[in-house]
Protein backbone atom coordinates (compact mmCIF):
# COMPACT_ATOMS: atom_id res chain seq x y z
CA UNK A 1 0.00 0.00 0.00
CA UNK A 2 1.33 3.35 -0.95
CA UNK A 3 2.29 5.34 2.10
CA UNK A 4 0.24 9.01 2.44
CA UNK A 5 4.03 11.00 3.04
CA UNK A 6 6.35 9.09 0.46
CA UNK A 7 7.85 10.94 -2.08
CA UNK A 8 5.98 12.80 -5.02
CA UNK A 9 7.12 11.26 -8.70
CA UNK A 10 6.17 13.43 -11.75
CA UNK A 11 5.35 11.51 -14.85
CA UNK A 12 4.97 13.05 -18.14
CA UNK A 13 3.01 11.55 -20.90
CA UNK A 14 2.75 13.84 -24.69
CA UNK A 15 1.80 12.75 -28.23
CA UNK A 16 1.95 15.68 -30.69
CA UNK A 17 0.83 19.11 -29.56
CA UNK A 18 -0.57 17.87 -26.19
CA UNK A 19 1.63 17.58 -22.76
CA UNK A 20 0.59 16.35 -19.35
CA UNK A 21 2.35 16.29 -16.24
CA UNK A 22 0.70 13.59 -13.81
CA UNK A 23 1.79 13.66 -10.33
CA UNK A 24 1.50 9.81 -8.25
CA UNK A 25 0.66 12.57 -5.30
CA UNK A 26 -3.53 12.13 -6.07
CA UNK A 27 -2.96 10.84 -9.44
CA UNK A 28 -3.01 14.63 -9.89
CA UNK A 29 -3.03 16.06 -13.50
CA UNK A 30 -0.52 19.29 -13.06
CA UNK A 31 -0.57 19.89 -16.44
CA UNK A 32 -2.07 19.82 -19.52
CA UNK A 33 -0.70 21.84 -22.49
CA UNK A 34 -2.96 22.51 -25.18
CA UNK A 35 -2.22 24.39 -28.59
CA UNK A 36 -4.51 27.78 -29.28
CA UNK A 37 -5.80 29.36 -31.90
CA UNK A 38 -2.34 31.11 -32.48
CA UNK A 39 -0.68 27.85 -32.47
CA UNK A 40 1.00 28.59 -29.38
CA UNK A 41 0.46 25.82 -26.62
CA UNK A 42 -0.33 26.93 -22.96
CA UNK A 43 -1.08 25.05 -19.57
CA UNK A 44 -5.03 24.99 -19.40
CA UNK A 45 -5.05 23.47 -15.99
CA UNK A 46 -4.51 25.05 -12.24
CA UNK A 47 -2.01 23.54 -10.11
CA UNK A 48 0.66 24.13 -7.55
CA UNK A 49 4.66 25.58 -7.85
CA UNK A 50 5.42 23.87 -5.37
CA UNK A 51 4.74 20.14 -4.77
CA UNK A 52 4.44 20.39 -1.26
CA UNK A 53 1.63 22.24 -1.10
CA UNK A 54 -0.22 19.67 -2.75
CA UNK A 55 -0.22 18.32 0.92
CA UNK A 56 0.37 21.47 2.76
CA UNK A 57 -2.72 23.29 1.05
CA UNK A 58 -5.43 20.91 -0.16
CA UNK A 59 -7.91 21.86 -2.95
CA UNK A 60 -7.80 19.32 -5.04
CA UNK A 61 -5.66 20.73 -8.30
CA UNK A 62 -6.81 17.77 -10.45
CA UNK A 63 -6.54 14.79 -8.47
CA UNK A 64 -8.51 11.42 -8.53
CA UNK A 65 -11.35 12.84 -5.79
CA UNK A 66 -12.25 9.71 -3.88
CA UNK A 67 -13.21 6.69 -3.05
CA UNK A 68 -16.60 8.86 -3.11
CA UNK A 69 -16.31 12.19 -4.52
CA UNK A 70 -17.95 15.07 -3.12
CA UNK A 71 -20.46 15.01 -0.49
CA UNK A 72 -22.33 12.72 1.46
CA UNK A 73 -24.93 14.28 3.61
CA UNK A 74 -24.54 13.79 7.50
CA UNK A 75 -21.58 11.91 7.01
CA UNK A 76 -23.11 8.31 7.07
CA UNK A 77 -24.49 5.93 5.21
CA UNK A 78 -26.45 2.77 5.42
CA UNK A 79 -25.91 -0.47 3.25
CA UNK A 80 -27.27 -3.59 3.70
CA UNK A 81 -28.61 -2.78 7.51
CA UNK A 82 -25.11 -1.69 8.49
CA UNK A 83 -24.72 2.24 9.08
CA UNK A 84 -20.85 3.45 8.14
CA UNK A 85 -19.77 6.84 9.61
CA UNK A 86 -17.36 9.13 7.71
CA UNK A 87 -15.26 11.68 8.62
CA UNK A 88 -17.07 15.30 9.14
CA UNK A 89 -14.47 17.16 7.30
CA UNK A 90 -17.89 20.09 5.46
CA UNK A 91 -19.42 21.01 8.61
CA UNK A 92 -21.45 17.66 9.68
CA UNK A 93 -21.04 16.20 6.34
CA UNK A 94 -18.20 14.32 3.89
CA UNK A 95 -16.51 16.17 1.35
CA UNK A 96 -14.27 13.94 -1.25
CA UNK A 97 -14.14 11.42 1.50
CA UNK A 98 -11.30 12.80 3.46
CA UNK A 99 -9.20 13.63 5.56
CA UNK A 100 -6.61 11.34 3.31
CA UNK A 101 -9.40 10.81 0.61
CA UNK A 102 -7.59 9.58 -2.91
CA UNK A 103 -6.13 13.38 -3.05
CA UNK A 104 -3.30 12.90 -0.44
CA UNK A 105 -2.55 9.42 -1.21
CA UNK A 106 0.74 8.44 -3.00
CA UNK A 107 -0.42 6.46 -5.95
CA UNK A 108 1.99 3.32 -7.34
CA UNK A 109 2.87 3.71 -11.08
CA UNK A 110 2.05 0.08 -12.63
CA UNK A 111 2.39 1.62 -16.26
CA UNK A 112 3.86 4.42 -18.35
CA UNK A 113 5.13 4.78 -21.92
CA UNK A 114 5.56 8.01 -23.59
CA UNK A 115 2.05 8.49 -24.44
CA UNK A 116 -0.09 6.92 -21.30
CA UNK A 117 0.49 5.87 -17.72
CA UNK A 118 -1.56 4.02 -15.01
CA UNK A 119 -1.64 4.57 -11.34
CA UNK A 120 -3.04 2.18 -8.84
CA UNK A 121 -4.13 2.56 -4.87
CA UNK A 122 -5.59 0.11 -2.55
CA UNK A 123 -7.60 1.62 -0.30
CA UNK A 124 -8.14 -0.78 2.90
CA UNK A 125 -11.65 -1.92 4.37
CA UNK A 126 -12.74 0.75 6.86
CA UNK A 127 -10.24 3.84 5.49
CA UNK A 128 -12.26 7.17 6.49
CA UNK A 129 -15.24 4.41 7.18
CA UNK A 130 -16.08 2.91 4.18
CA UNK A 131 -16.41 -0.77 3.84
CA UNK A 132 -14.33 -3.24 1.82
CA UNK A 133 -10.72 -3.64 0.58
CA UNK A 134 -10.86 -1.40 -2.78
CA UNK A 135 -8.63 -1.51 -5.75
CA UNK A 136 -8.72 1.61 -7.70
CA UNK A 137 -6.95 2.50 -10.94
CA UNK A 138 -6.88 5.62 -13.19
CA UNK A 139 -5.35 5.77 -16.46
CA UNK A 140 -4.20 8.73 -18.63
CA UNK A 141 -3.87 8.74 -22.16
CA UNK A 142 -2.83 11.28 -24.77
CA UNK A 143 -5.07 10.57 -27.90
CA UNK A 144 -4.89 12.72 -30.95
CA UNK A 145 -7.50 15.45 -29.55
CA UNK A 146 -6.69 15.93 -25.82
CA UNK A 147 -6.58 13.65 -22.61
CA UNK A 148 -8.90 10.18 -21.77
CA UNK A 149 -9.14 9.44 -18.48
CA UNK A 150 -10.49 5.91 -17.72
CA UNK A 151 -11.03 4.69 -13.72
CA UNK A 152 -11.61 1.22 -12.41
CA UNK A 153 -12.32 -0.20 -9.23
CA UNK A 154 -12.67 -3.51 -7.56
CA UNK A 155 -13.70 -4.42 -3.53
CA UNK A 156 -13.77 -7.30 -1.61
CA UNK A 157 -17.31 -6.54 -0.01
CA UNK A 158 -20.55 -4.24 -0.87
CA UNK A 159 -19.34 -0.51 -0.95
CA UNK A 160 -19.76 2.82 -2.47
CA UNK A 161 -17.77 4.00 -5.33
CA UNK A 162 -17.49 7.19 -7.22
CA UNK A 163 -14.48 8.02 -8.92
CA UNK A 164 -14.12 11.77 -10.80
CA UNK A 165 -11.37 14.18 -11.84
CA UNK A 166 -10.99 16.87 -9.72
CA UNK A 167 -9.39 19.17 -12.41
CA UNK A 168 -9.56 23.01 -12.60
CA UNK A 169 -9.34 24.54 -16.35
CA UNK A 170 -9.14 27.38 -17.66
CA UNK A 171 -8.63 27.77 -21.24
CA UNK A 172 -7.14 31.39 -21.41
CA UNK A 173 -4.21 29.46 -19.82
CA UNK A 174 -3.32 28.71 -16.08
CA UNK A 175 -2.49 32.30 -14.38
CA UNK A 176 -5.11 33.59 -16.54
CA UNK A 177 -7.70 36.64 -14.00
CA UNK A 178 -11.18 34.32 -14.15
CA UNK A 179 -13.29 31.90 -16.59
CA UNK A 180 -16.51 34.19 -16.11
CA UNK A 181 -16.38 35.42 -19.71
CA UNK A 182 -16.10 31.43 -20.69
CA UNK A 183 -18.59 30.50 -22.69
CA UNK A 184 -20.43 26.64 -21.44
CA UNK A 185 -23.00 24.39 -23.04
CA UNK A 186 -24.28 21.80 -20.49
CA UNK A 187 -26.69 19.23 -21.97
CA UNK A 188 -28.92 19.32 -19.05
CA UNK A 189 -32.80 19.55 -18.49
CA UNK A 190 -32.39 19.31 -14.46
CA UNK A 191 -30.64 19.83 -11.58
CA UNK A 192 -29.97 18.86 -8.23
CA UNK A 193 -30.76 21.60 -5.67
CA UNK A 194 -29.27 21.56 -2.37
CA UNK A 195 -29.89 22.35 1.16
CA UNK A 196 -28.31 25.15 2.81
CA UNK A 197 -25.25 22.91 3.69
CA UNK A 198 -24.84 21.56 -0.05
CA UNK A 199 -26.74 17.97 -0.28
CA UNK A 200 -29.19 17.69 -2.49
CA UNK A 201 -32.96 17.50 -1.44
CA UNK A 202 -34.13 15.06 -3.52
CA UNK A 203 -35.48 17.34 -5.89
CA UNK A 204 -34.43 17.12 -9.77
CA UNK A 205 -35.38 20.57 -10.78
CA UNK A 206 -36.25 22.17 -14.08
CA UNK A 207 -33.43 24.29 -15.40
CA UNK A 208 -35.93 26.37 -17.39
CA UNK A 209 -35.46 29.92 -16.86
CA UNK A 210 -33.12 29.89 -13.94
CA UNK A 211 -29.68 31.09 -13.83
CA UNK A 212 -28.70 27.16 -14.06
CA UNK A 213 -29.85 26.84 -17.62
CA UNK A 214 -26.68 26.12 -19.88
CA UNK A 215 -28.60 24.00 -22.47
CA UNK A 216 -27.52 26.80 -24.74
CA UNK A 217 -24.06 27.79 -24.36
CA UNK A 218 -23.72 31.29 -22.46
CA UNK A 219 -20.89 33.20 -20.26
CA UNK A 220 -20.04 31.37 -16.97
CA UNK A 221 -20.52 34.84 -15.80
CA UNK A 222 -23.96 35.54 -17.23
CA UNK A 223 -26.17 34.92 -14.39
CA UNK A 224 -23.68 34.10 -11.45
CA UNK A 225 -24.54 37.50 -9.22
CA UNK A 226 -28.02 36.49 -10.08
CA UNK A 227 -30.62 36.56 -7.07
CA UNK A 228 -30.84 33.12 -6.57
CA UNK A 229 -31.30 31.36 -3.41
CA UNK A 230 -29.11 28.08 -4.66
CA UNK A 231 -26.30 30.61 -6.09
CA UNK A 232 -26.18 32.11 -2.54
CA UNK A 233 -25.97 28.71 -1.23
CA UNK A 234 -22.98 27.63 -3.19
CA UNK A 235 -21.39 31.14 -3.72
CA UNK A 236 -21.93 30.67 -7.04
CA UNK A 237 -22.20 27.20 -8.81
CA UNK A 238 -21.14 23.99 -6.96
CA UNK A 239 -24.41 21.91 -7.83
CA UNK A 240 -24.93 18.77 -9.78
CA UNK A 241 -26.58 19.01 -13.50
CA UNK A 242 -28.71 15.72 -14.70
CA UNK A 243 -27.16 14.91 -18.40
CA UNK A 244 -30.12 14.34 -20.59
CA UNK A 245 -30.67 10.83 -22.36
CA UNK A 246 -29.28 7.67 -21.50
CA UNK A 247 -26.23 7.47 -19.79
CA UNK A 248 -23.15 4.23 -19.43
CA UNK A 249 -22.16 5.37 -23.04
CA UNK A 250 -19.39 7.62 -23.67
CA UNK A 251 -20.94 11.03 -24.90
CA UNK A 252 -20.45 14.49 -24.96
CA UNK A 253 -21.43 16.30 -21.40
CA UNK A 254 -19.94 19.53 -21.62
CA UNK A 255 -18.15 22.15 -23.84
CA UNK A 256 -16.36 25.02 -22.91
CA UNK A 257 -14.83 27.78 -25.06
CA UNK A 258 -12.75 30.67 -24.55
CA UNK A 259 -13.34 33.26 -27.17
CA UNK A 260 -10.09 35.26 -26.37
CA UNK A 261 -7.68 31.88 -27.73
CA UNK A 262 -10.35 29.76 -29.78
CA UNK A 263 -9.48 26.89 -27.56
CA UNK A 264 -12.87 24.26 -27.19
CA UNK A 265 -12.42 21.65 -24.42
CA UNK A 266 -15.18 18.88 -25.07
CA UNK A 267 -16.04 16.39 -21.95
CA UNK A 268 -16.98 13.45 -22.60
CA UNK A 269 -18.38 11.32 -19.70
CA UNK A 270 -20.15 7.25 -18.96
CA UNK A 271 -21.42 9.08 -15.78
CA UNK A 272 -25.21 10.21 -15.20
CA UNK A 273 -24.00 13.37 -13.59
CA UNK A 274 -21.88 16.63 -14.23
CA UNK A 275 -21.07 19.17 -10.73
CA UNK A 276 -20.08 22.62 -11.96
CA UNK A 277 -17.70 24.36 -9.64
CA UNK A 278 -16.94 27.68 -10.41
CA UNK A 279 -13.78 28.17 -8.11
CA UNK A 280 -15.51 30.49 -6.06
CA UNK A 281 -12.89 29.91 -2.84
CA UNK A 282 -10.04 29.86 -4.87
CA UNK A 283 -8.24 33.28 -3.89
CA UNK A 284 -5.47 33.81 -1.04
CA UNK A 285 -3.98 30.44 -1.70
CA UNK A 286 -0.26 29.54 -2.63
CA UNK A 287 1.50 30.35 -5.77
CA UNK A 288 0.38 28.26 -8.65
CA UNK A 289 2.43 26.60 -11.14
CA UNK A 290 3.32 29.87 -13.42
CA UNK A 291 3.99 31.59 -9.64
CA UNK A 292 0.60 33.46 -9.35
CA UNK A 293 -1.51 33.31 -6.44
CA UNK A 294 -5.00 32.79 -8.10
CA UNK A 295 -8.18 34.87 -7.77
CA UNK A 296 -11.48 33.37 -7.38
CA UNK A 297 -12.91 31.93 -10.39
CA UNK A 298 -9.53 31.55 -12.03
CA UNK A 299 -10.47 28.19 -13.02
CA UNK A 300 -13.73 26.02 -13.17
CA UNK A 301 -14.48 22.44 -12.22
CA UNK A 302 -16.67 20.03 -14.50
CA UNK A 303 -16.22 16.50 -12.70
CA UNK A 304 -18.45 13.83 -14.38
CA UNK A 305 -19.98 11.59 -11.27
CA UNK A 306 -22.99 9.66 -9.83
CA UNK A 307 -24.78 12.39 -7.78
CA UNK A 308 -23.65 14.11 -4.64
CA UNK A 309 -25.30 11.81 -1.37
CA UNK A 310 -26.55 9.40 -3.58
CA UNK A 311 -25.57 6.69 -1.02
CA UNK A 312 -28.50 8.32 0.78
CA UNK A 313 -30.43 9.21 -1.73
CA UNK A 314 -32.53 5.99 -3.53
CA UNK A 315 -33.89 7.92 -6.37
CA UNK A 316 -30.72 8.98 -7.71
CA UNK A 317 -28.09 6.44 -9.89
CA UNK A 318 -26.58 3.90 -7.44
CA UNK A 319 -23.21 4.03 -6.28
CA UNK A 320 -22.76 0.39 -4.69
CA UNK A 321 -20.41 -2.05 -5.83
CA UNK A 322 -20.63 -5.71 -5.33
CA UNK A 323 -17.75 -8.19 -5.09
CA UNK A 324 -17.21 -9.83 -7.96
CA UNK A 325 -18.13 -6.50 -10.20
CA UNK A 326 -15.84 -3.59 -11.54
CA UNK A 327 -16.66 -0.34 -11.12
CA UNK A 328 -15.77 1.55 -14.13
CA UNK A 329 -15.50 5.34 -15.32
CA UNK A 330 -14.78 6.44 -18.74
CA UNK A 331 -13.93 10.15 -19.35
CA UNK A 332 -12.56 12.33 -21.96
CA UNK A 333 -11.07 16.14 -22.53
CA UNK A 334 -11.37 16.48 -26.26
CA UNK A 335 -9.70 19.97 -27.30
CA UNK A 336 -10.27 21.74 -30.75
CA UNK A 337 -10.05 25.14 -32.31
CA UNK A 338 -12.73 27.46 -33.08
CA UNK A 339 -12.81 31.22 -34.30
CA UNK A 340 -16.59 31.94 -33.78
CA UNK A 341 -19.04 30.83 -31.16
CA UNK A 342 -21.33 29.14 -33.99
CA UNK A 343 -18.30 27.32 -34.77
CA UNK A 344 -17.25 26.40 -31.17
CA UNK A 345 -21.01 25.31 -30.59
CA UNK A 346 -22.33 23.98 -34.00
CA UNK A 347 -25.20 21.59 -32.40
Amino acid sequence: MSQPGAAIETLSIARGRFRAEILTLGAAVRRLEVPGRDGRSANVVLGYRDLEDYRAHPRYYGVVAGRYANRIGGARFSLDGIEYRLPENDGANNLHSGPLGFDLRNWAVEQRDAESATLGLLSPHGENGFPGNLHARVRYAIEEDGLAISFTATSDRATVVNLTHHGYSNLAGEGAPAILDHLLQIPASRFTPSDATQIPTGELADVAGSPFDFRTPKRVGQDIEADDAQLRIGSGYDHNFVIDGAWRSLRRIATLFDPGSGRVMDVHSTEPGVQLYSGNHLADGAPGTGGSVYAARAGLCIEPQKFPDSPNQPGFPSARLDPGREYRHDMALRFRIAATDEEAFPG
